[in-house]
């Protein structure tokens, strides 16, 4: 499966940026250019990372945002996950990053339906 990248402006003025797909080493760069294009030509204030749509990320995606994250801080803009999928949250876990990207709770939504359930440790 490919990635693809969604990117709006809310009416607050968030840019929303919502990858859909597998985010893994042959892609995750295109996560870090996202957030650097936006740098680049709007410098918001926030730049939330809508990964509902995310279906599997692994280490070198984790690494992204992790970049991605880093990128913008410099630039001071805060930089947030949102409606991680539940592998996305699982990951995010996993690698103790939710409180870097703002503690996100996992979509509940239909897509999530079939990945595995996040417990609590």
């Amino acid at each position: 499966m490919t990635l693809s990248m969604l990117t709006s402006t809310l009416a607050t003025g968030v840019v929303e940026i919502s990858p859909i797909g597998e985010i893994d080493v042959e892609n995750a760069y295109e996560i870090r250019e996202a957030v650097a294009a936006q740098l680049d030509a709007v410098k918001p204030a926030r730049i939330e990372l809508n990964m509902r749509g995310v279906t599997f990320i692994d280490s070198t995606g984790i690494s992204a945002l992790v970049a991605a994250f880093q990128l913008a801080r410099i630039g001071g803009t805060q930089l947030v996950v949102t409606q991680p999928s539940r592998f996305a949250h699982r990951q995010l876990w996993v690698a103790g990053l939710l409180g870097l990207f703002g503690t996100p709770h996992p979509h509940e939504g239909p897509e999530s339906a079939e990945q595995p359930a996040v417990s609590g440790a």
